[in-house]
């Protein structure tokens, strides 16, 4: 039988992160279209729906989406998913994008900044769901 999400694991995290290439830059000052950090959503559920589910899932929804500070090529972005409720094929999972690292360009070509804080740049809320048992 294959491995399905209990309400115990609400809770579990899947934490990915990564650099944000030049090549995605979309708009004047490097910014990064809105659409970069739903994608990396979508890599973080893929992974918790495996781990939770032994299923990649699909997503059906997304909620409550706020874009709170530019994400910019150049970034060093880390991407969260956190189960936050199971229903019988449905996963609620809340999701986060934060900044930890963000090219300097004005101490130097190659120069960079890791933050003390992390800069919260999207959250959203989303459902995934799960085929079901059998």
């Amino acid at each position: 039988m294959s491995p399905r999400a209990t309400p115990e694991q609400v809770g579990t995290t899947v934490t990915h992160r990564r650099y944000v290439p030049y090549s995605h830059a979309h708009y004047a000052g490097n910014l990064v279209d809105g659409a970069y950090s739903l994608a990396a959503f979508g890599d973080v559920a893929t992974e918790l729906c495996i781990r939770t589910d032994g299923d990649e899932g699909l997503f059906a929804s997304y909620s409550d989406v706020q874009f709170l500070a530019p994400v910019r090529a150049g970034d060093c972005i880390e991407i969260e998913a956190r189960l936050e409720r199971v229903g019988t094929r449905s996963r609620e999972m809340s999701f986060a994008v934060r900044v930890v690292a963000r090219g300097n360009p004005e101490r130097g070509e190659s120069a960079a900044d890791a933050f003390a804080e992390p800069i919260v740049a999207t959250t959203a809320r989303g459902v995934v769901v799960v085929p079901p048992v059998g």
